[in-house]
């Protein structure tokens, strides 16, 4: 009898451990997601450029909205210097890949640096990319009361004089820096005959510009505004397929008869190799919502960007695709070192 109940409680045994294995499904990625306990704490943005400029500005609007959709302080630190490498460098190699420090990035710090040293200090590899943010249309600026009334008139004085176009950049792989050498390649100017002036961003560009300190600066419609806007420096194009809403007036680079200019800004955000997916996933889709959201759309109009978002997927590729561009372009024009 009692082997009997033995055998008869053993088997009940079993049978609840099949039903109770049965029942129980792993998690989803959108369950863990949600029951992910992140954040718990304050989130630092790292700038790797000045204070004022598009990816300073793109990176506050950010930390505006996601500190009160998730509950914790985002603060946001500028780290410049190396041509936007020193702060990227802080935030994916120094420190820990715990989804609590965050590059504010854009081609500067990626694309163009691997893509315009032969040694650099980090490839896109070295970044786990996020989200793309936002992007701008560049425009080239110059003293407001330089003789050039055009970028047609402006091209042809310096394929005349190119010893004496001084330019600035926050280094000589910054989109500036492609941007001119792509212009340049288009009017047979060698690129070397010209002079860079580093810079710490788009603001200060802006001011050696109005100061007469470089002859042109090059950087987004935005980030020239407060300028423009004060007379203090003028656009002689704008660099996209359409003219730009904020300066209807200011004729394309197409429009003036340049072909094949195509170097656009873009901002976005990057992890340090080594942080959860989940934590990559939830800031994508919490960017992803951002996207959506007016009072976003409207701080981004304040700060003069256009939406522009990307996956996390999507946004990786893109990148490699810049790097390979732009890779050729700094072979064949000489800025590669």
């Amino acid at each position: 009898m009692k082997r009997k109940l033995s055998l008869w409680l053993t088997g009940l045994l079993m049978t609840s451990l099949i039903v109770s294995g049965c029942s129980s499904k792993p998690a989803t990625k959108k369950q863990e997601n949600q029951d992910l306990n992140y954040p718990t704490r304050q989130i630092e943005l790292v700038v790797p450029f000045a204070a004022g400029g598009g990816v300073d500005l793109a990176a506050r609007t950010v930390a505006e909205y996601l500190s009160k959709e998730w509950g914790q302080p985002i603060v946001v630190t500028n780290k410049t210097g190396g041509g936007g490498i020193i702060g990227a460098q802080y935030a994916l190699k120094d420190s820990k890949p715990d989804g609590y420090t965050v590059l504010v990035n854009n081609n500067s710090s990626t694309s163009m640096h691997e893509a315009g040293t032969s040694n650099p200090t980090l490839t896109i590899e070295d970044n786990k990319f996020i989200s793309r943010i936002a992007t701008g249309s560049i425009a080239y600026a110059v003293q407001t009361d330089a003789e050039w009334n055009n970028f047609e008139e402006f091209s042809k004085w310096v394929k005349a004089n190119p010893e004496k176009l001084t330019w600035a950049s926050v280094g000589p792989a910054g989109i500036s820096a492609f941007a001119v050498a792509q212009w340049l390649e288009s009017i047979g100017v060698d690129y070397h005959k010209t002079k860079m002036i580093s810079s710490e961003g788009a603001s200060d560009s802006a001011a050696k510009v109005a100061g007469g300190h470089v002859v042109l600066g090059v950087h987004t419609v935005g980030e020239f505004a407060p300028l423009v806007d004060s007379g203090k420096i003028k656009l002689l194009a704008v660099q996209s397929p359409e003219r730009n809403p904020l300066y209807p007036d200011i004729p394309t680079t197409k429009e003036q008869g340049f072909e094949g200019l195509t170097v656009k800004w873009w901002t976005g955000l990057s992890f340090a190799p080594g942080t959860p997916d989940e934590i990559v996933e939830k800031w994508d889709k919490a960017i992803e919502k951002m996207q959506k959201d007016e009072e976003f759309i409207k701080q981004l109009e304040k700060v003069k960007l256009e939406p522009g978002y990307l996956n996390s997927e999507d946004f990786t590729s893109e990148v490699q695709t810049e790097t390979d561009i732009f890779t050729k372009l700094a072979e064949e024009t000489g800025i590669r070192k």
